[in-house]
């Protein structure tokens, strides 16, 4: 039996809609996307597999955001898995590269932010390899684009991709704004395909990256000793200064809601 009759036969029998249920719980179980109560945003959602999964993994205090340009069914309570009748599964039906639809999923997601942006779209293959290549690392910026805009601190990103020549700098580009990326090839994937998922964990709101310097003024002590300062409102522990110290620090570790910073000088009016 071939890997694709196996999870196509698989998909049948447990309910799902497409065989690509099985790469997002495949996902899920190596990188830790899902949690209870996540609030999910699926990108090309149709037609509803990943969106299963996701709203069974999310439970009835979860919510699933499917966005899609084709119209995506009504899901029964069985096919969600969650006992509420898919109340917590609903539906955009639009292009992400349109305002109006950008707009309708950051109102149904809701101001606090998305917890995972996913994104299992791919164009349609013409054949020639480097050509879809290229199309499918528009979608994933596309994605991450979007990822940018609907997800709170921390949250995470997976996308599909296909393996070529520009996948660098599509991940040097995610891996700055992200605590870090690795690069996934599930099982469930087509022994034949190119395609490969990058999952961006812990999303980075922090006006400051890694190996920046900026002038801060220490304010508080940390419970280890470390003075604490602020940039924009975030937080920055800063080892060997004290309260009431004016400083240039670099900055060495970024955290979703916190980074880390050493001395370079004291400013003179210190």
């Amino acid at each position: 039996m071939t890997g694709k009759d196996e999870y196509y036969n698989r998909a049948k029998q447990e309910g799902y809609r497409s065989r690509a249920a099985y790469k997002l719980q495949q996902l899920d179980e190596e990188c830790g996307l899902l949690s209870q109560g996540d609030i999910v945003v699926d990108l090309g959602a149709a037609p509803g597999g990943w969106l299963q999964v996701a709203a069974q993994r999310v439970g009835a205090s979860g919510k699933v955001v499917g966005v899609d340009r084709q119209n995506v069914r009504n899901f029964s309570e069985d096919e969600a898995g969650s006992g509420d009748g898919a109340a917590h599964v609903e539906t955009v039906r639009g292009d992400m590269t349109e305002a109006d639809t950008r707009e309708r999923v950051g109102e149904t997601v809701g101001e606090g932010g998305a917890d995972v942006v996913l994104s299992d779209m791919a164009p349609n293959v013409s054949g020639e390899y480097d050509l879809d290549h290229a199309r499918s690392v528009h979608l994933a910026r596309q994605a991450f684009q979007t990822a940018t805009t609907v997800l709170e601190a921390g949250g995470d990103l997976a996308v599909k991709v296909f393996d070529g020549r520009d996948l660098d700098d599509l991940r040097e580009g995610i891996e700055a704004e992200f605590e870090y990326v690795r690069e996934v090839r599930p099982p469930a994937s087509r022994d034949s395909s190119s395609e490969l998922y990058l999952v961006a964990k812990n999303y980075l709101t922090a006006p400051v990256r890694a190996g920046d310097e900026v002038v801060v003024e220490v304010t508080d002590e940390g419970a280890e000793g470390d003075g604490i300062a602020r940039v924009e409102g975030f937080t920055l522990f800063v080892s060997g200064a004290r309260v009431g110290d004016r400083v240039r620090v670099r900055v060495e570790e970024v955290k979703p809601r916190f980074g880390f910073a050493g001395v370079v000088e004291h400013e003179p009016d210190s």
